[in-house]
C-alpha cells in the first residue's frame, strides 16, 4: 500500500461469520529465536497457537479524526473482540508492516532503538495468557487459565472481565542482539529511557486504533512482580505496564 494513502487511515473491523470465528490452529513445531526476533515458549497445555487472521490495512477514521476521538475509557464490557479486531489491533499496536526494515531486520508500526525491537507484547485473554510473535502474527501460549484479575494492582474492575490486556515486557538481552551497537545500548539508565519511549510508541498505535474503530483503551500500572512470577521472566526481562482493550461499555 502507498505510504500516503496508510497515513489517511488505520486498520478496520470487519464483521466475521461464526465461521471465521475459530482461531486456534494445530500445534506446530516453534522455530528458535534469531536476532531481533521474540523468543517463545513451548506450547502450553490445552492451548494451541492462535494463527491470527489477515490484518486490514484500510479503512476506519482517518489519522486526524482518530486524534478528535482518542481518549482513555476506563469503563470496558466483558463483550469478546472479534478475530478481526484481535487481529488488527495487535497489528496496528506492534506489527509487521515491511518485510525488510532497518539493519536487515522486518520493520514494525512503532520504532525502537536501533530497531531493536526489545517490547514483547503479552496478550491476556480469558482462556490464557499468550505472547505475540509479529512476524508470523500469531499468539503463542504461555499460561493457560483466566488471569485478567491478576493484571492490576487490586483485584477486580474492568480489567477482570475485559476481553484483551496487553502487557508490556522490556527484553533487555535484545540490545546485545541489536546489529548496531550504539553506546546507549549498553547504558541501564539509556536502556530505561529506551523501553518506556518504545513502550509509549505502541501504547499510542493501540489509542489510534481504537479510536478509530469505536473501542475503548486505557493505560495504566499493573502488578508487576505476580506477572514476572506468573510468566517466568528471566532477569533481563521487565513488566513495564499494561493497556486494557475491548468495547466501551
Amino acid at each position: 500500500m502507498d505510504r500516503r494513502v496508510f497515513l489517511k487511515s488505520v486498520p478496520a473491523l470487519a464483521v466475521l461469520s461464526a465461521a471465521e470465528s475459530t482461531l486456534a490452529e494445530e500445534a506446530r513445531p516453534i522455530p528458535p529465536a534469531t536476532p531481533g526476533t521474540t523468543a517463545v515458549p513451548a506450547p502450553v497445555l490445552n492451548l494451541k497457537p492462535i494463527s491470527l487472521v489477515r490484518p486490514q490495512t484500510d479503512g476506519g477514521k482517518s489519522v486526524l479524526a482518530a486524534l478528535w476521538e482518542r481518549k482513555t475509557i476506563r469503563n470496558i464490557s466483558d463483550q469478546k473482540l472479534t478475530p478481526q479486531e484481535l487481529s488488527n489491533l495487535l497489528w496496528a499496536a506492534f506489527g509487521v508492516n515491511r518485510p525488510e526494515g532497518p539493519r536487515g531486520q522486518v520493520g514494525r508500526t512503532a520504532a525502537s532503538a536501533s530497531n531493536s525491537q526489545e517490547i514483547d507484547l503479552y496478550v491476556v485473554l480469558a482462556e490464557g495468557i499468550y505472547i505475540y510473535d509479529a512476524p508470523e502474527h500469531r499468539l503463542i501460549p504461555v499460561v493457560a487459565g483466566d488471569y485478567r484479575a491478576t493484571v492490576g494492582r487490586r483485584r477486580g474492575g474492568a480489567m477482570a472481565t475485559a476481553p484483551a490486556i496487553l502487557v508490556f515486557v522490556a527484553d533487555l538481552a535484545k540490545y546485545k542482539l541489536s546489529r548496531m551497537q550504539e553506546p546507549g545500548l549498553k547504558d541501564p539508565e539509556i536502556q530505561k529511557s529506551y523501553y518506556n519511549v518504545a513502550i509509549g510508541l505502541i501504547a499510542g498505535n493501540v489509542y489510534l486504533f481504537a479510536a478509530s474503530q469505536g473501542l475503548a483503551a486505557w493505560f495504566h500500572n499493573c502488578n508487576k512482580t505476580a506477572l514476572a512470577d506468573l510468566l517466568k521472566l528471566g532477569t533481563d526481562q521487565h513488566v513495564v505496564y499494561a493497556q486494557t482493550v475491548g468495547h466501551p461499555a
